[in-house]
């Protein structure tokens, strides 16, 4: 069907190439035209014979010599039109007219004006998600003008590629950018939940003890799973200088106050992320510019320079 209506928005639909078609009489009705529009549509495009098709209203264009009109095909396909007011052609719209009267600096005026707009969004989701992050393990620059939040997974592939631009980002803008891990499991992964438990009771003693499991994790994604993620963290931490008893019962024990703040503060985490559109891992927010997905370098480093200069002014 989406074919065949393309092909018409191509090359228009000629309602009367075929066959003449008389000009509107003065006492035909609205609907008896729309009635012989429609039979016209069938005619010219066969597959929509035998589907239910609603016609509506016709109404001025604001064009000489053309109305406005649409069809929606089975209660869901909406297909705009215009249709010279003889009835003799109808054209296909692939879109919603496009007003083109603006002026050059009418445009940068109006760009400018988004630019602001969206640059003060952003500045309002910034302040949200430092206020939320605030307390967390911080790599890079603590006073950095650049903050780079990331809702993440430790099980997720694409997660584990993001995780290697970060450390490229951290090493090229030492002073300009300051990254925070939160925390974003996603059902269809078993193990990025107790990981993610787990590394919250770590950060609660120490952020250096978080920032160890967090790379382990990634760096060893492969080799953990459901079974062996509690041993895995377990060995990951042997060397740090945390109380493994204490953060074993945080990271375990599902009947603990621990645990069940741990798994509280993951599932706020969560919510956060949601609330700001994040539906899946990585989810990247630049002094509050939303970056989805694994994101090549250069994407980050356009929206770094732009957080450095909206920082500035």
């Amino acid at each position: 069907m989406n074919k065949i209506l393309s092909w018409a928005v191509m090359a228009a639909l000629l309602m009367g190439c075929n066959t003449q078609v008389n000009g509107q009489d003065a006492d035909e009705s609205s609907e008896q035209r729309k009635a012989k529009i429609l039979e016209n549509l069938k005619y010219q495009i066969p597959q929509i014979r035998d589907v239910y098709v609603v016609m509506g209203e016709l109404t001025d264009s604001g064009i000489d010599g053309l109305d406005q009109g649409s069809f929606t095909i089975n209660g869901q396909q909406t297909h705009n039109f215009l249709v010279t007011s003889d009835d003799a052609t109808l054209y296909l719209l692939a879109a919603d007219p496009i007003d083109v009267s603006l002026s050059a600096d009418e445009i940068a005026a109006a760009m400018e004006e988004e630019r602001q707009a969206t640059s003060q969004e952003a500045l309002d989701r910034h302040t949200e998600l430092a206020a939320f992050a605030a307390g967390l393990p911080v790599r890079g620059n603590p006073d950095a003008p650049v903050t780079i939040l990331e809702f993440s997974d430790f099980q997720c592939p694409y997660c584990a590629r993001g995780f290697t631009t970060v450390e490229q980002i951290l090493e090229k803008y030492p002073e300009d950018v300051k990254f925070v891990y939160l925390h974003f499991p996603l059902g269809n992964h078993p193990w990025a939940m107790p990981a993610a438990i787990a590394a919250v009771c770590a950060a609660q003693q120490d952020a250096d003890a978080f920032w160890t499991l967090h790379d382990n994790y990634f760096q060893n994604q492969r080799s953990i799973n459901l079974n062996n993620v509690f041993t895995k963290s377990l060995t990951f931490l042997a060397g740090s200088d945390i109380d493994l008893e204490t953060w074993s019962t945080c990271a375990e024990d599902k009947d603990s106050e621990a645990y069940q703040g741990a798994a509280l503060a993951v599932q706020s985490s969560m919510a956060t992320g949601s609330k700001f559109g994040v539906t899946g891992t990585p989810g990247f927010f630049v002094n509050g510019q939303f970056l989805s997905g694994a994101k090549p370098l250069e994407e980050f480093e356009a929206a770094i320079a732009q957080a450095k200069e909206d920082a500035a002014q």
